[in-house]
């Protein structure tokens, strides 16, 4: 007879495959979405319609009234004034297959979620995380629409605060995701010191404001401009005039293109500089080393990516790339913090 012990560890490998899968939903969605961006398409959908939603247009006269809804935004008249109905069914696929994604992963977690629950197969302790999850997931869905309502008057894109918020909502989803499908796999505690705890969570953090920082230089375009390396505007550190011109003081950290684009520099060379000091302390304690070292490479890769999408002024394919990579690197972290910050082995509680 298979034992409690045996039924217990089966059932937290399937709620594992399942988060596991959500994690790379949100992932997929994450990666569509930045297509989303670089294409500029996400403002070609400008109703929000949950449900109706779903199916996209099907007829003639359907494609050409959500062109006449378009052709009444600002992006239309100031970017894009002369788009054909076929270049527009080509931003507009865009869209629509982000939000599909985004529909789609809500499914992926709710309905297995239902049926767990349902079937007693989630722990007691698990389900609050889980519900907050879900419901962590459902106000993203609506950040997203504010995000995209931003951009429908006034702008002929979404505001540069609202994408940040909503990337960055979108990334600590994932991490928690992640985070609990890891600590569902069974191990003995890592019995790494504190120093190397504090570390792997200090470089997840950075890696997330990282990317919040990404998102600000993506929502202004910063990228475009000051495209030399290592200097920026014509030194290793701006000008302060240059810098804090913008009144009050704070808005040049979200709104000052030089200013923008330096801070992501600068948290990147900390980024750089932290995952390399982890790797000497990890092979000095003789711990987690391959998580050390994976991630090291993997900052570093990125950050040469960084350099080279700046230097040929953010081609669509590098600027992908770029935002891919941002993703594995922080899922790296996460990862590698868990691993690391185990201090004791899930308990899965009555099943």
């Amino acid at each position: 007879m298979i034992g409690r012990t045996s039924i217990q560890e089966n059932y937290s490998r399937a709620v594992r495959r399942w988060l596991l899968a959500v994690a790379a939903m949100i992932f997929l969605t994450l990666v569509v979405g930045g297509a989303t961006r670089l294409t500029e398409s996400g403002l070609s959908i400008v109703e929000w319609k949950p449900v109706a939603g779903v199916l996209p247009p099907l007829a003639q006269a359907d494609w050409q009234a959500e062109f006449t809804k378009y052709q009444a935004i600002p992006q239309y008249r100031e970017r894009n004034s002369g788009m054909s109905l076929a270049e527009f069914k080509v931003i507009y696929w865009w869209e629509w297959s982000h939000r599909l994604l985004a529909r789609a992963t809500g499914a992926v977690f709710l309905v297995p979620f239902l049926i767990f629950l349902w079937r007693g197969r989630i722990p007691s302790n698990l389900r609050m995380r889980l519900w907050a999850l879900f419901g962590a997931g459902a106000f993203l869905g609506a950040v997203g629409w504010w995000m995209v309502a931003s951009g429908l008057a006034g702008r002929t894109s979404v505001s540069q605060y609202r994408l940040a918020f909503h990337l960055t909502l979108t990334c600590a989803i994932y991490a928690a995701v992640l985070w609990t499908a890891q600590q569902l796999v069974p191990r003995a505690p890592s019995g790494a010191p504190t120093r190397l705890r504090i570390a792997a969570l200090v470089i997840a953090a950075l890696v997330l404001v990282q990317i919040y920082l990404g998102a600000l230089v993506a929502g202004l375009n910063a990228g475009l401009v000051y495209n030399t390396w290592p200097l920026i505007d014509g030194g290793l550190v701006p000008e302060a005039s240059r810098l804090w011109f913008v009144t009050p003081a704070w808005r040049n950290l979200f709104e000052n293109t030089l200013t923008v684009q330096f801070n992501h520099r600068m948290v990147a060379y900390a980024l750089w500089l932290a995952a390399m000091f982890h790797l000497t302390d990890a092979w000095r304690a003789r711990r987690e080393m391959r998580g050390a070292v994976i991630l090291a490479i993997m900052v570093t890769l990125q950050a040469a990516l960084g350099v080279v999408t700046l230097l040929q002024k953010v081609p669509i394919p590098l600027a992908l790339a770029h935002q891919m990579l941002a993703i594995l690197v922080f899922t790296a972290a996460i990862v590698h913090a868990e691993w690391l910050t185990r201090r004791a082995e899930f308990q899965s509680g009555a099943i």
